[in-house]
């Protein structure tokens, strides 16, 4: 086994998005998350990912701990019984899958709208709370940067992240489609989360849509973004005046439970259509809304990706990006496999240095100071020599997966068990 790195996964490929938004885990959660991980279950190499699309573990332990962990996260989530939820999990208990699976979900390949942009950020951003929390070993410092590398391979060697086949532009793209028959159409966003911000974007960019308006509780940041993106700004408390101007509303509101109600969107008196779009996980538009007269909602799992152009080029890009993929966990494998054996090459050194001092301190007092310090420096030499052939050699093996008979070989020669490893 290279390492016993796993992994656990809930995602919109198992999961219905009432399940997923259960589970779901926002910054602070994460945090959490990560500190009972580490301290009570007492795991390392930690990754905590939590999207609209996924939540998801990644964590060193020799036995499978997927059990506690999901235990943990319901434990977390207020949930008494979590088990019946346990099918919705895929558990990834081989180094091969679970590093297979963290780079095609940090690649976008594993994504639903394929190339999604955003998981890149997404999976940055967990590992920096991974390292705050002290959750990070050498191993999953040496795979996320090794992730990051191919993740700007792929950007710069293929047509995979062509074109604007993300979340938010298939968002745009539904909104096209619903309000074809609609001249000059209102859109209101309400929210401004990540993919909300985005939408807001590419609106801002459409040549579609003249009258979009943005609005979000905190003014100063939907002022930011409207002057960006060249679109108005709406008073939170004049929301109310806004939905019932507006042909399309799209929320992407962050919180636990749904913001707009049955109740608030029947007072609106909807005389024709009027869409709802819901970026949210958890929802923010209550499922009931639907059944207000003329209101139509869609959820994030009814916006997919249309047949575009963009979308099609990436499908044809994934081979390539495949191959890279291929490539940067190859390379992956042999640093994991030389870390194998980087106790054995610390005892090689401290028992070549030991007999070196040995050595030294039997002719240092027979010879000048001048002498000694030559003498010193000739023995360094040889040693560094002798150990670079070796260290060579053990890593070559490694390479090959055949490194076990030279440890052995090398153990008895030097006598490595009595050998305290070096730093």
């Amino acid at each position: 086994m290279l390492h016993p790195f796993k992994a656990i996964s809930l995602s919109f490929k198992k999961a219905p998005l009432e399940i997923r938004e259960l589970i779901s885990l926002d910054e602070a959660a994460c945090r959490r998350f990560l500190h009972t991980l580490r301290h009570d279950l007492g795991l390392s190499d930690l990754l905590v990912l939590s999207t609209c699309n996924r939540t998801e573990v990644y964590y060193a332990a020799d036995r499978d701990q997927s059990p506690a962990i999901i235990e943990a996260l319901g434990q977390l989530k207020g949930i008494t019984d979590i088990t019946p939820y346990y099918p919705y999990f895929d558990l990834l208990n081989t180094y091969e899958e679970a590093v297979q699976h963290l780079f095609e979900v940090s690649m976008g390949l594993d994504a639903q709208v394929v190339g999604d942009l955003q998981i890149s950020n997404q999976v940055k951003m967990a590992y920096q709370w991974s390292a705050d929390e002290d959750g990070a070993g050498p191993f999953l410092h040496r795979i996320l940067h090794t992730v990051f590398f191919t993740n700007k391979r792929v950007q710069q060697e293929t047509s995979f992240r062509d074109g604007a086949a993300s979340t938010s532009y298939a968002t745009l793209e539904l909104v096209e489609e619903l309000t074809t028959d609609v001249a000059n159409p209102r859109v209101l966003v309400v929210g401004l989360g990540e993919i909300g911000a985005d939408v807001c974007r590419h609106l801002g960019d459409s040549k579609l849509f003249t009258d979009v308006t943005i609005c979000n509780r905190t003014r100063s940041k939907a002022e930011t973004l409207a002057e960006e993106c060249g679109v108005k700004v709406l008073d939170f408390e004049n929301l109310v005046d806004g939905l019932k101007e507006a042909d399309v509303i799209i929320s992407s509101i962050a919180r636990d439970e749904p913001f707009f109600t049955r109740d608030m969107v029947e007072r609106l008196d909807v005389l024709s259509y009027k869409f709802f779009i819901d970026l949210s996980v958890p929802r923010s538009i209550e499922a009931d809304v639907e059944n207000v007269p003329g209101v139509l909602v869609y959820n994030i799992d009814a916006i997919h990706s249309k047949a575009s152009a963009a979308l099609e080029q990436r499908l044809a890009a994934v081979p390539h990006v495949r191959a890279i993929i291929a490539e940067s966990i190859a390379g992956l494998s042999d640093w994991t496999k030389e870390m194998m054996v980087s106790p054995i090459i610390q005892r090689m050194k401290a028992s070549l240095e030991q007999l070196r001092q040995e050595e030294m301190d039997r002719f240092q007092k027979k010879v000048s100071a001048e002498e000694a310090k030559r003498l010193d420096d000739i023995t360094r030499s040889l040693m560094q020599k002798v150990l670079k052939q070796r260290v060579l050699q053990l890593k070559a093996v490694c390479r090959r997966d055949d490194a076990e008979q030279l440890i052995e070989v090398l153990t008895d020669m030097f006598d490595l068990e009595k050998q305290p490893a070096t730093s």
